[in-house]
């Protein structure tokens, strides 16, 4: 892995290098060289696999991070790139065109958390939601115990409880409630 990031080092400028494991590492790089490392990655150093795309919400820091987990079979090793997406304009440049199934990522992506990624087959369509018409679920700033008080509202009859008592009810019967 040192030679594979030497040469990554020579070629692209790389921001933030995170070793997770031997075969495990996370390199940050800037959302203009996304696109060209990737595709460097895949064409040049054998990572041919494209493991999944997962979103983070910074909100803290105004920003969104998506991370491109890439396989190389031959090496047995991964290498997770970082590149983070402003939240005021969440638009990411697709790479269905390097990898066909990034387009269920995309789609995903763009319901949970409102990354846009413009060109990628079906973006645009429901994944999951349905007729959803808040923010996006997964952000931040999504109200979770609002949204679930005005969705899911008390129904007559049923018995509320405690969710830690009785989940400590449920797991340890035998013990005193506290």
């Amino acid at each position: 892995m040192k030679e594979l990031l030497q040469r990554l080092s020579d070629r692209f400028s790389l921001k933030e290098i995170t070793y997770q494991r031997d075969n495990l590492i996370f390199i940050t790089v800037e959302k203009s060289n996304v696109i060209p490392f990737i595709t460097h990655l895949k064409q040049h150093e054998n990572f041919s696999h494209l493991v999944m795309i997962g979103a983070v919400d910074y909100i803290e820091n105004g920003t969104f991070q998506l991370t491109y987990l890439l396989h190389n079979y031959s090496l047995h090793a991964d290498i997770g790139v970082r590149v983070h997406v402003q939240r005021e304009n969440p638009v990411m440049e697709s790479i269905h065109t390097i990898w066909a199934q990034a387009r269920t990522y995309q789609r995903e992506i763009r319901e949970m958390f409102g990354i846009d990624f413009p060109g990628s087959p079906d973006v645009d369509k429901p994944f999951l939601l349905e007729g959803w018409q808040n923010i996006p679920p997964m952000r931040k700033d999504f109200d979770t115990l609002k949204y679930s008080q005005e969705t899911y509202f008390p129904r007559s009859g049923r018995k509320h409880y405690d969710p830690q008592n009785y989940m400590k009810q449920k797991l340890y019967p035998d013990k005193e409630p506290e």
